[in-house]
């Protein structure tokens, strides 16, 4: 039983090395990312103890491999490269841009067609309403990709510059003024700032490096 936990240990730490090397990851780096100690990492390459059962898994999703990959000693199907972290965000990032810019391309389009026709409000107020388009569009990919603290500012941005939109509409279009639509801002602002108090984590003690 104890060769076996010993095979099972050399196993992991192979692993683990050969996976974070192949993407050119630091100890460092990889500590960071499962928010561990660097000692902690070093003494599972050392093969001196082995990540918990999370741990394993959240390294496995890291790295693009199963559990049982970590855990097998030789593999008849070694895995392709997995993209690094840094590589993983900029792709995502670069999408995200690209779905922004495409709201504002539509934008920009309804702008040019509707400009020369005799319709009844101003063809500048499509980049108004593009505004709270691309925040829409940023919160749907950063609650999947990215940081959710962020989220929390973009509603925020959401928020006003949806009441901007319409107030300016009822303005042009309907020659009314209607500021106080803003009034409604305020609670929804303040619904926001308790809701990110709500999801903020208590701090958690620092992890132990086994």
């Amino acid at each position: 039983m104890e060769n076996e936990n010993e095979r099972i240990k050399s196993a992991i730490a192979a692993n683990i090395t050969e996976l974070r090397k192949r993407i050119g990851m630091t100890q460092q780096d990889l500590a960071a990312a499962l928010n561990y100690t660097d000692k902690a990492v070093s003494k599972w390459e050392r093969a001196e103890s082995i990540p918990d059962v999370i741990i394993l898994k959240r390294i496995a999703d890291l790295f693009g491999v199963s559990v049982d990959y970590l855990l097998a000693e030789e593999h008849e199907n070694p895995v392709t490269t997995p993209i690094p972290p840094s590589h993983r965000r900029y792709r995502r990032a670069l999408i995200t841009s690209i779905c922004i810019l495409a709201v504002w391309l539509i934008a920009t389009f309804a702008f040019v067609v509707t400009m020369p026709q005799n319709i009844p409000f101003a063809a500048w107020l499509v980049f108004v309403y593009a505004v709270p388009a691309s925040m829409i569009v940023w919160l749907v990919f950063n609650s999947v990709w990215f940081n959710q603290k962020v989220n929390y500012i973009v509603i925020s941005v959401l928020i006003w510059s949806t009441l901007a939109a319409v107030h300016l509409t009822t303005l042009v279009v309907f020659r009314t003024q209607i500021w106080m639509i803003y009034l409604l801002g305020i609670p929804s602002q303040v619904i926001v700032l308790l809701w990110s108090g709500i999801g903020r984590r208590p701090r958690r003690k620092k992890k132990k490096e086994g």
